[in-house]
């Protein structure tokens, strides 16, 4: 993983995708929202647990991998199928959860302009893409069900004769689809001539700070690492009146963004504090941090920062009990009763760029699947987030997380 400082952002965006290799919308209720919510945040800390091991910042979307991993789960039958659903949280039936993936997306997306701030930059955009092989036929009721509640129309590719060509196509659509921030997701080889299906999952977010942080406010101070040194990064500084709370371990607080309910939770361990504030997140846990917000003037000061995440998921995937996906058991008989499939690599990679004005990220997943062989005080709290930090960015509408990470060393 690469990071490195800012200058400039206010772009979200976001890739999901999945390669599938052989062997040789309507509108949810509230209650089905509410449910298929819960099972991603839950998937999402999971992951993320899975994750903290690695080295460095740490920066994903568990939107879009639910997403792209939950079109991929629509070909999965029998113990393939209900692995990934215990493993992903989908606790919704398949019947359900297909339609309520795309209704959460109208539901993200379709939100009209906020009077008053029609020429502040907000945009959130999802889009979703198959490629399947020319000389494969894929089950009608399958490509129905991509197509409809995911938006996903088949485009064939020759991966067989030209996987080269193909794995450029896929990664042109990503480009995109991204503004491009992320390029070249699929890497030389990754797919080949086994390869018989890629479903991507592409998502964009543009939006300014509700309340911008004023450019001659910043000035270069000191970031605490967790080894106790010490690197100087640009500082944000603004005194406004945010949600914030105090709990056991740690202080949060929430940034929202010009309109649509987007908004960036920060939460800062105490010193000395970070790993076991780490090692206990959990959606519930979470939840119960945005409970304890309440209206406060904070003197608030806050690194800029932008970095790079790139890595590989399926073995963090097997972990949270999908195996069988990976190996020679996997059965997605629901996409091709052709050939066997079952996924081979599942590639992550993301980007966020956050400054004065607002933020800017992307990521990109893929899939592969080959062949088998308080009280207010009179006086503003000061939060100075001069130390390791978790952070995310959620609709607070339908309590969707579209990014989850945490800032090690903001200064490369």
């Amino acid at each position: 993983m690469r990071h490195f400082l800012s200058l400039f952002g206010r772009i979200a965006a976001l890739v999901m995708l999945v390669a599938i290799t052989s062997t040789g919308a309507l509108a949810q209720s509230s209650t089905e929202e509410t449910t298929l919510v819960n099972g991603n945040t839950a998937f999402a800390f999971d992951l993320y647990r899975q994750l903290a091991g690695e080295e460095g910042s740490l920066f994903f979307s568990p939107y879009s991998i639910s997403q792209a991993l939950a079109m991929t789960y629509a070909g999965a039958r029998g113990e393939t199928a209900r692995q990934m659903a215990e493993a992903l949280h989908f606790d919704l039936e398949a019947a359900a959860l297909h339609p309520a993936f795309g209704g959460l997306a109208q539901s993200l997306t379709g939100r009209p302009p906020v009077a008053g701030f029609e020429d502040q930059p907000f945009r959130l955009n999802v889009a979703n893409s198959l490629w399947g092989d020319q000389q494969t036929t894929f089950l009608p009721e399958f490509l129905a069900l991509l197509q409809s509640d995911y938006g996903a129309g088949l485009q064939a590719v020759d991966f067989r004769g030209q996987p080269e060509a193909a794995r450029q196509q896929i990664n042109d659509w990503i480009a995109q689809q991204t503004e491009d921030k992320i390029r070249d997701l699929v890497p030389e080889g990754a797919i080949n001539p086994a390869t018989r299906l890629v479903l991507a999952n592409a998502i964009y977010f543009n939006a300014n700070w509700l309340r911008p942080f004023y450019e001659g406010a910043t000035a270069d101070a000191p970031f605490t690492l967790l080894d106790g040194t010490t690197v100087m990064v640009p500082m944000m500084n603004q005194q406004e009146s945010f949600l914030y709370g105090r709990g056991e371990n740690y202080q949060a607080i929430t940034l929202p963004y010009v309109g649509q309910g987007m908004e960036m939770v920060l939460i800062l361990p105490d010193e000395g504090e970070f790993e076991a504030v780490e090692q206990g997140l959990t959606a519930d846990w979470f939840t119960g941090v945005l409970a304890g917000l309440r209206s406060q003037e904070v003197l608030l000061a806050m690194p800029k920062f932008r970095f790079e995440y790139t890595l590989e998921l399926s073995e963090a995937l097997k972990a949270m009990g999908m195996p069988d996906a990976f190996s020679d058991q996997a059965d997605f008989s629901g996409m091709t009763v052709e050939e066997a499939l079952f996924i081979s690599k599942v590639l992550h990679k993301a980007f966020i760029d956050l400054d004065e004005a607002g933020t800017e990220a992307a990521a990109a997943t893929a899939v592969i699947m080959e062949a088998m062989a308080a009280q207010i005080p009179q006086e503003p709290i000061e939060l100075r987030l001069d130390r390791p930090f978790l952070f995310a960015i959620r609709d607070s509408v339908t309590g969707s997380l579209l990014f989850l990470g945490r800032v090690l060393d903001p200064s490369g």
